[in-house]
């Protein structure tokens, strides 16, 4: 680990250091406990049988050879699976998804939970759910977008309008000097996190203990009270570590849930794993869509009018549609705007929130689109981007709270060297010959905000603990919020200690939307600020004090002291007052939540602008990029170090959605016939650019108290564009069907 110390006395506070990650030694070490790593007394292996259809039933299991098979505990199916105190089917909220718990024998998708068996060893619950033979009763499975008539959604996302306007596109584009119309594709994606879902469950008479990776420990404690008749609090969920999430562990799954029930079947812990192929189907996937997009602009190439149409899937049984429309609200100053929505009902598993839900789709069409209108126009990219630079957010006429997108184009279009870019496709070559192309993309996502708490303690020894049931996906938030917990306790980060990741902490809310950093670190800030009152309380109340009386000037805590604002030559130590006053410690509670006022007044969101280089074959249509600089301002940055990271993430996401995922299902069957990880591309390491992220410097004083944005997600809404713009640039090819492939480009 850093010397952490020494790395405060060199910067000071450790707030917008770049720190490294405090969990960093655990994880190299192989001493981090994910959730498969736990292993209670008398622990069972629980396997999942899947079904192998899309539609129909399961007629027949051979539940007699898997019980006899060496090891073998018990099958687990709808005629012993333990009942339920509410339907699996309930839904009450966006977030509450319809979950395939073995109570009856429908199939509603390949890869759907038929059956568990648990046994004494992995192997034998393998080999047990392998006897298991099913056999079906098969009815033809609707897939694809064309499998049904559209309808319109009554809401997409997590409850966001399906349909938005203002002012009149018709008349926009009828008025129009120039206009294009292009319809885009993109493909359904699944979650396929490092760390595949996983639970270590053990009943202790009426309470629950699960291990699990989790992205929302509250809401999941709530999911599980609810479904198996508990109070939330005889459930403890703990969930120090996850190998990423992504959404796909911001509840609940079936199979979690699965898990929970073989140990209450068996009445020993459990512990149920997932396969990678099993992570196609029940654990949830970004949904495929048909975007039209319909531009019109005036002589010089100001927009006239934008209209942004969606067609998606959800599966038949549940309803979540990927709002990729929404992007086109935010962006590109169009007087006449119209973004919508429909969707179609087929036979696969629930899509759910997938990183940059919306955003990702909707923005690889939107700025594709972008350029393809910037040609009819006869204008550079970038400078048709600068020519319908929004000033004000076009859908609602709100002032930013704040952005900085022009530093942005310019600082990436500087150190990536726009200027020398040609405005002719195939006018770049590289010295092997390959077709090079330049392309950029506007990068965008909302600055969210969930409700979180923390609670704050500053203890007679001199040091502090904050606590909150906070989540580290790998982004580093055990380093990030510890920074800002250190920060408001007036704390060097070797006093505190740092508690998170488990559900008999304060609420943290949900790591999700990119807003864990605001809303717990906000939940921070304010409990942290609570206690050092209460503290400044105690000292500037006692004539013992040299602090005594300043409660009108005030006190500021450094270095584990309060100093009088007037005059910092007075000061007291944390352990000096508290002792004094006899106590053990003072503790705060703070909340971390939107401010209404602020919200309604101004649009909040971070901006970016991603370059990309790309060099095709032109004999083959291989694609390799080739370098990517992106330029990014996202408010106050805790971590730059971690921040970075964060947009590389994203950026090299941004490459796999324009290049690589895709999965591919047999029309037959309903299956996924590329569900593991050699054949569902992702990109590897000689797929990756020379990567370069530029952090633009930006305040808001109106996002929240601390002025932060996300990051995790907005660097893919920037990338991909960018690369299939980039790949037009080089080849004079537009496809406008994801990801691009060569077959795309010779054909």
């Amino acid at each position: 680990m850093p010397d952490i110390a020494y790395e405060q006395a060199r910067h000071g506070s450790s707030l917008g250091q770049p720190l490294t990650r405090r969990d960093g030694r655990l994880k190299v070490t192989g001493a981090a406990t994910y959730a498969a790593d736990n292993r209670p007394e008398g622990l069972l292996h629980a396997v999942i049988a899947v079904s192998r259809i899309a539609r129909g039933r399961v007629a027949h299991l051979d539940v007699a050879a898997a019980e006899a098979h060496p090891g073998v505990v018990a099958v687990m199916t709808p005629a012993n699976a333990p009942k339920l105190a509410l339907d699996p089917d309930a839904k009450e909220n966006p977030f509450m998804f319809r979950l395939d718990l073995l109570q009856n024998d429908r199939v509603r998708y390949a890869h759907q939970p038929i059956a568990v068996v648990i046994a004494e060893t992995l192997e034998a619950a393998t080999e047990g759910a392998e006897l298991l033979s099913p056999r079906y009763e098969t009815e033809a499975p609707a897939l694809g977008l064309d499998a049904d008539a559209p309808f319109a959604p009554p809401a997409v996302g997590a409850g966001d309008k399906a349909t938005v306007a203002r002012g009149d596109v018709e008349a926009g584009l009828a008025a129009a000097d120039r206009r294009i119309e292009a319809v885009y594709e993109t493909p359904a994606q699944y979650h396929n996190a490092l760390e595949p879902h996983a639970i270590v469950a053990q009943w202790q008479g009426d309470r629950l203990v699960v291990d699990t990776p989790s992205q929302g420990l509250a809401m999941g404690q709530l999911r599980l009270a609810g479904l198996f008749g508990l109070d939330p609090k005889n459930i403890l969920i703990r969930s120090p570590f996850l190998g990423g999430g992504f959404g796909s562990k911001g509840t609940m799954s079936g199979p979690q849930v699965l898990g929970i029930m073989a140990a209450k079947l068996t009445g020993r812990p459990v512990k149920l794993v997932l396969r990678r192929e099993q992570m196609f189907g029940p654990v949830g996937h970004r949904a495929e869509t048909r975007q039209t997009l319909r531009l019109g602009t005036d002589a010089a190439g100001a927009l006239t009018a934008l209209d942004h149409h969606t067609l998606t899937a959800t599966s038949r049984f549940d309803d979540f549609y990927e709002p990729a429309s929404a992007v086109s609200r935010y962006l590109y100053a169009a007087p006449a705007l119209s973004t919508s929505h429909a969707g179609v009902r087929v036979d696969t598993g629930t899509p759910i929130f997938m990183r940059a839900p919306g955003e990702a789709t909707g923005s690889i069409a939107l700025e594709s689109a972008i350029d393809e209108m910037a040609e009819a126009c006869g204008l550079d990219p970038l400078e048709f981007r600068l020519k319908n630079y929004a000033e004000a957010e076009p859908i609602s006429g709100k002032p930013f709270s704040s952005k900085a997108l022009r530093e942005c184009y310019a600082q990436g279009a500087a150190r990536f060297g726009w200027e020398r870019r040609p405005r002719a496709p195939r006018s770049l070559r590289d010295p092997e010959g390959r077709l090079l192309g330049w392309g950029v993309g506007t990068a965008l996502f909302p600055a969210l905000m969930m409700q979180g708490e923390a609670e704050a303690e500053i203890r007679a020894d001199g040091t502090g603990v904050v606590s909150l049931g906070a989540h580290d996906m790998g982004q580093g938030a055990w380093t990030a919020l510890a920074q800002i917990a250190a920060h408001g306790l007036g704390l060097d980060l070797d006093r505190l200690d740092f508690r998170s990741g488990s559900s008999d902490l304060p609420n943290a809310g949900i790591a999700g939307g990119s807003a864990h950093t605001a809303t717990a670190g906000t939940a921070i800030h304010a409990a942290t600020q609570a206690v050092l009152a209460e503290l400044a309380q105690l000292a500037t109340g006692d004539e013992r004090s040299p602090l005594f009386g300043a409660g009108n000037a005030g006190t500021v805590a450094r270095g584990g002291r309060l100093h009088r604002r007037d005059d910092e030559s007075r000061s007291e130590s944390f352990a000096e007052i508290l002792q004094r006053a006899g106590r053990a410690s003072v503790k705060a509670s703070g909340k971390g939540v939107a401010d209404p006022a602020s919200r309604d007044a101004y649009a909040m969101h971070a901006h970016g602008a991603v370059f990309a280089e790309v060099a095709v074959d032109p004999d083959l249509g291989q694609v390799r990029v080739t370098r990517l600089v992106g330029a990014f301002a996202a408010g106050r940055v805790i971590n730059p170090r971690l921040v970075t990271s964060q947009y590389y993430g994203g950026m090299i996401w941004g490459v796999s959605f324009a290049l690589h995922e895709h999965a591919v299902l047999d029309p037959r069957t309903g299956r996924v016939m590329n569900a593991n990880l050699g054949e569902y591309h992702v990109p590897v390491n000689a797929d990756l650019p020379s990567i370069e992220a530029i952090l633009v410097e930006e305040q808001d004083p109106h996002v929240n108290p601390l002025g932060i944005k996300g990051v995790g997600e907005i660097g893919i809404t920037g990338t991909a564009g960018a690369i299939a713009n980039a790949i037009h640039h080089a080849t004079g090819v537009r496809v406008r069907e994801f990801p691009i492939t060569l077959d795309r480009l010779l054909g």
